[in-house]
């Protein structure tokens, strides 16, 4: 199977880590050309960016479609992810969007479910019937358990862990070293702050911390 040509959304720090995740894969399996980087505004550049590798904005990504058959977001905001994945789904189906396992992400592949453009990090554990929705991203040491559903462009940062039975909603981001108990719901678009523990159920849009996880407060 020949490689397909990858281009990657966004040039910062998660763009790079997805590079490395998809060269990592083409070592592997031989599945990736990564091509470079696209940005939505190239007025937006900055220091953290590697410049060296950017393309152009989404106007080329769409000019050069014709020579690109893969793309992944390397942008870690999930209402970003949505945002993206949503503007350009129009121009690039489902199809365009593999899902990027690294070698090292640890499923059941006979009943697990990944969607288009989602991505495994390497150290990521999940057993069985996990659910890893289109544009979801599981980050590096992260482990989910039994029947967990992670929404369409949620992000599950660096070592968190998710217990059996939860639902993340769309749009979600869950802090690094969280722990959402076993059956737990976090609604759409809510953020759990690193290191919670949330006990209780999240309601959507809502931002909770602490030990256990209560909403946090305006000071």
């Amino acid at each position: 199977m020949a490689r397909r040509n990858l281009v990657i959304i966004g040039a910062g720090g998660q763009a790079r880590e997805v590079r490395w995740i998809a060269n990592e894969i083409d070592r592997a399996t031989s599945s990736y050309q990564v091509l470079g980087f696209v940005i939505s505004d190239l007025r937006t550049i900055c220091e953290r960016d590697s410049k060296e590798a950017v393309l152009g904005d989404l106007d080329w990504l769409r000019e050069h479609r014709a020579s690109i058959d893969a793309l992944a977001l390397g942008i870690g905001t999930p209402s970003l992810r949505l945002k993206l994945a949503a503007e350009l789904e129009p121009d690039f189906p489902p199809d365009n969007w593999p899902a990027l396992v690294h070698p090292a992400a640890i499923f059941d592949p006979r009943t697990c479910t990944v969607g288009h453009g989602a991505l495994l990090c390497p150290g990521v554990t999940a057993t069985v019937n996990v659910v890893f929705g289109p544009h979801s991203m599981a980050n590096c040491g992260s482990t989910l358990g039994h029947e967990a559903h992670v929404g369409r462009g949620s992000v599950i940062n660096p070592g968190s862990n998710i217990g059996g039975g939860v639902v993340i909603g769309e749009g979600c981001l869950v802090g690094s070293g969280a722990q959402v108990l076993q059956y737990r719901r976090v609604g759409p678009r809510a953020t759990v702050g690193a290191g919670a523990v949330v006990t209780r159920d999240v309601p959507e849009g809502s931002t909770v911390v602490g030990i256990p996880a209560r909403p946090m407060t305006k000071s």
